[in-house]
């Protein structure tokens, strides 16, 4: 593969797939949930109480919360820690316009992003099943459940707009790329993870 084309490891580029995937699917689901219950900020009135989209949100919720978060939180604090908020973002951020700029808006929005996937499972966590369907819609956790899923739109939208800026549509692509390097291949993950384990317990 060629060095002038943006690479992205991997494993970065499963893991991602699967968060956006899930996290996208919340996302649809929690406002057809909310559409369905309750749409007091709004609705497109698509359909009404319909409990199967509780459920089908739920087990989005639980795979994110319990299988594809935590790995990807643990990757992103590891491997991935260069594209989240540095210690000079905020100096960063007064280079209005110039490159480091929008590599720093970025930072924050990829931060953000996580902060907010983080803010939806832990509300979801302190939610009932059955509140919306008894009508039951003034509960702190749901209110903060609903503002999770405002910060996660605007944050994914921005997400991808960031990208764009920063790296132009191959940055895009280059996340949908199956295709990886030798030293990139699965078969040497175990062994990695073991190195990693290793150098922290040296530590």
């Amino acid at each position: 593969m060629p060095r002038s084309k943006p690479y992205q490891p991997f494993l970065l580029r499963l893991l991602h797939g699967v968060n956006a995937l899930l996290i996208i699917g919340a996302t649809i689901t929690g406002f057809l949930v909310y559409d369905s219950w309750d749409g007091r900020f709004g609705s497109l009135a698509i359909t009404r109480t319909n409990r199967e989209l509780i459920d089908i949100h739920g087990t989005f919720g639980f795979l994110i919360s319990f299988v594809a978060l935590p790995i990807f939180l643990i990757y992103c604090w590891n491997a991935g820690r260069n594209r989240l908020v540095q210690s000079n973002t905020l100096q960063q951020l007064s280079r209005v316009g110039t490159p480091v700029w929008w590599y720093a808006l970025q930072r924050i929005t990829n931060t953000l992003m996580l902060v907010a996937a983080l803010l939806s499972v832990i509300s979801g966590k302190f939610q009932d099943e059955n509140w919306l369907p008894q009508g039951e819609l003034n509960h702190v956790a749901y209110y903060v459940h609903l503002l999770a899923w405002v910060v996660i739109v605007l944050a994914l939208l921005m997400h991808i707009l960031m990208s764009i800026k920063v790296g132009g549509l191959s940055l895009l692509v280059s996340m949908f790329d199956t295709k990886y390097r030798p030293d990139d291949s699965p078969r040497l993950w175990r062994q990695k993870i073991v190195d990693w384990f290793n150098q922290r317990n040296s530590k």
